[in-house]
């Protein structure tokens, strides 16, 4: 494009310049037509300018090809890269180009503001697309709105009525719930805040409330079961692509994120003092690093790909995340791994290896299933909340606390007790009499006393040690009413009580005779009690 011979002399600027001619090439109308004879019969039939922008794209893709080798070598300073990234270029697309200038004022403000102080930029892009959805859909509804302050409640319960109604044209079905929240989300945020600020081109008060947002359901984590998770490790440790292999065992033996791997450095591998491998995983969503233990099949995979990073010598990158120029390990011809590379076609093939695809043929487990994976095995294994938060990267308890619910010991427990088992004993010594763990000194106790601890719906298998059992409780309710037919039952009672009172008093069980004359005094206060509420009774 220049004319200059000497390659040394390229820079960032020569690229960029390149690029934009690119750009405005393939914007002319005859771009598509020389692309057309250049692509196969089939292609030849698509319009020109969907030729012009596959055009487009395949020579910003081998232009991006030069700027890798140039880093590499170091002739360029500054990193490659896709997409937006500065904040000039965010500032150019933060609003549709027809958006009044009243209403693309303070949204992109807030906007750039957000881009300066955020700490991600793809949070401000999901904001920003957000805008411009609904600028768009205002424009069509209410096109006499031209400033931001002449929003109304009513126009912001219009759109909420638009999403809810909504057919994703790609999908065919109605927006999700997590989705309307996207497009809410930033709304809420920016009338709450703008309206704190005291900005005079918005409204003077939030137009959203939390109230509004839809609910998003809780969903249990969707961990892999131990037959298809066996069949699925076996199908992995098959794959030949060394680097999807890795990724593939870190997920499963450490429990972190995709992006945490994928950004993995080259001294991340060491051992703890007993020689066993840990990982230490690089900042991301929480911004903490962390040291976890990695299993050896894990470990011993990835300081292969350290060592073949190490030889290759690619150049450091800075990582945004941690602020840094690091090293990976995922590189590949001086470029970092994509994830769709390490993931989804890893899976994909290990998936179909393992059989585990549904209808359509596509995989059934994802990347994430892995780190709900190690969550519920640890917490299956009686693991504490401090620990799941310790290797999984979690902020607060409550997150952590997800694992256990699927795995509560007790719920279990009490299920096999009072499902499972069919409900054929119950009582204080039901679980020693099932489990064979009753003492002989017991055993005889309940064999001589069986029939003399008979009660109205049952026996009491209440042992010795255990002390006075509140099997006869009914006795002291308040609307427990006895009337005279009852009287030789009360009087069979009494007499039982009295003598099982005096035979614990010749076997030496003060709590027994306690609890024996407590139920005889009681019985002999019942006549007492009826009386007196039958003559106070209107």
């Amino acid at each position: 494009m220049r004319g200059d011979p000497n390659l040394r002399a390229i820079r960032l600027d020569d690229l960029t310049a390149l690029a934009e001619e690119i750009k405005r090439y393939c914007a002319r109308p005859e771009a598509g037509f020389v692309r057309a004879s250049h692509v196969s019969n089939a292609r030849r039939r698509m319009p020109m300018d969907q030729l012009a922008t596959i055009y487009q794209k395949a020579c910003l893709t081998r232009l991006h090809g030069v700027h890798v080798l140039l880093f590499n070598i170091g002739q360029v300073p500054e990193p490659p890269f896709h997409g937006l990234k500065t904040a000039e270029l965010w500032r150019t697309e933060l609003t549709p180009p027809e958006t009044p200038s009243a209403l693309a004022v303070p949204v992109t403000r807030w906007l750039s503001g957000r881009l300066q102080t955020s700490d991600r930029a793809e949070s401000v892009r999901h904001s920003r697309d957000a805008f411009r959805y609904f600028l768009r859909w205002l424009a069509q509804s209410h096109p006499d709105i031209d400033a931001m302050t002449e929003l109304e409640r009513r126009h912001v319960e219009g759109f909420m009525a638009h999403l809810h109604e909504h057919v994703n044209a790609r999908t065919g079905r109605p927006l999700t719930a997590r989705s309307r929240y996207t497009y809410l989300s930033p709304l809420l945020q920016f009338f709450r805040e703008t309206s704190q600020w005291g900005w005079s081109d918005v409204p003077g008060r939030p137009l959203l409330g939390r109230s509004d947002m839809p609910k998003l359901p809780s969903a249990l984590p969707r961990f892999i079961p131990r037959a298809e998770l066996d069949r699925l490790m076996q199908a992995v440790e098959g794959l030949e692509d060394p680097h999807q292999r890795a990724a593939l065992l870190l997920l499963r033996w450490s429990g972190a994120r995709r992006g945490e791997i994928a950004r993995l450095t080259l001294d991340c591998l060491d051992a703890y003092p007993d020689g066993y491998p840990r990982l230490r995983v690089p900042v991301g969503k929480t911004y903490t690093e962390r040291m976890v233990p990695l299993h050896p099949q894990a470990a011993d995979a990835l300081r292969e790909l350290i060592d073949a990073a190490k030889a290759a010598n690619a150049a450091a990158r800075h990582d945004a995340w941690a602020q840094r120029s690091v090293r990976y390990v995922f590189m590949r011809r001086g470029k970092p791994m994509g994830r769709h590379f390490l993931y989804e076609d890893a899976l994909e093939i290990a998936c179909h290896k393992a059989g585990l695809v549904d209808g359509d043929g596509n995989p059934t487990v994802t990347a994430h299933r892995f780190r709900h994976t190690v969550g519920t095995q640890l917490a299956e294994g009686g693991a504490q909340i401090q620990t799941i938060m310790a290797i999984l990267g979690h902020r607060n308890a409550q997150m952590s606390a997800t694992y256990s619910h699927i795995s509560d010991p007790v719920l279990k427990e009490q299920y096999e007790k009072v499902i499972a088992a069919g409900g054929r004993i119950a009582g204080p010594a039901a679980e020693e009499l099932l489990t064979s763990r009753i003492g002989e000194d017991t055993l005889n106790w309940l064999k001589t006393n069986f029939f003399k601890t008979e009660l109205e719906l049952g026996h009491c298998l209440r042992a010795p040690a255990e002390g006075p059992c509140v099997c006869d409780l009914y006795l002291r309710c308040s609307k427990f009413l006895t009337t005279s037919e009852y009287a030789p039952r009360l009087r069979a009672r009494l007499a039982r009580e009295q003598q099982l009172a005096q035979d614990a008093v010749g076997r030496g069980w003060p709590r027994e005779v306690e609890r024996h004359n407590a139920i005889a005094e009681r019985i002999r206060s019942l006549p007492r009690r009826s009386r007196r509420e039958r003559r106070v009774r209107p």
